[in-house]
């Protein structure tokens, strides 16, 4: 089964695929996390080490190399794993982003989307941009404004798949969430049977 999670900075995707596989490892079953980032924290704090202002197209292309070979080497992996496959975001995180940003869909990444193994369930977690902004603000990793978490909220409202997927309320506790996203993992199997 596989299972991929989405959702806007902040709204505990890495939290809820870690406990998600965690849970179903130790119910017995077997479980693999596979994460599948940008790059785009790294690039931007050595462009704002540097004193360098990114290109919003250049950032974008960067972005999608480094997640497009993440997502690939991932679907490799699931591939050859017969368990519980959770990843923790994928093309449709990037193409997100570039709605917010203004940027077009392109060709390859919906392409990409469409030849690659479809997930069991798309779960995206959402959580308001305020209370995500305030979580980002906690861990100190990331610097998105309230503003930057509206727009990729948008992005991902805009793109045609999100209708198909299923809404998770994250602004929950963490084992509140997690009770969530196994529901709605489980009622996806089910209705696959």
């Amino acid at each position: 089964m596989l299972i991929t999670l989405t959702g806007i900075d902040g709204s505990g995707k890495t939290t809820a695929a870690r406990n998600l596989a965690g849970w179903y490892h130790q119910e017995g079953g077997k479980a693999l996390l596979l994460k599948n980032c940008a790059g785009r924290r790294f690039m931007t704090v050595w462009s704002r080490r540097l004193g360098i202002n990114l290109n919003p197209r250049v950032a974008d292309a960067a972005e999608t190399v480094v997640r497009t070979i993440n997502v690939l080497v991932s679907h490799a992996r699931a591939r050859a794993f017969d368990g519980l496959v959770v990843m923790d975001r994928d093309l449709h995180c990037q193409l997100a982003l570039r709605e917010a940003r203004g940027l077009p869909r392109g060709t390859v990444l919906p392409w990409l989307n469409k030849v690659l193994p479809t997930p069991d369930a798309v779960i995206h977690l959402y959580v308001s941009p305020p209370r995500a902004h305030d979580r980002i603000l906690t861990r100190a990793t990331d610097e998105e404004t309230v503003a930057d978490l509206k727009n990729l909220l948008e992005g991902y409202r805009r793109l045609p798949e999100y209708a198909d997927w299923t809404v998770v309320d994250a602004e929950a506790s963490p084992g509140e969430v997690l009770q969530r996203v196994r529901q709605a993992t489980f009622e996806t199997q089910l209705l696959k049977v």
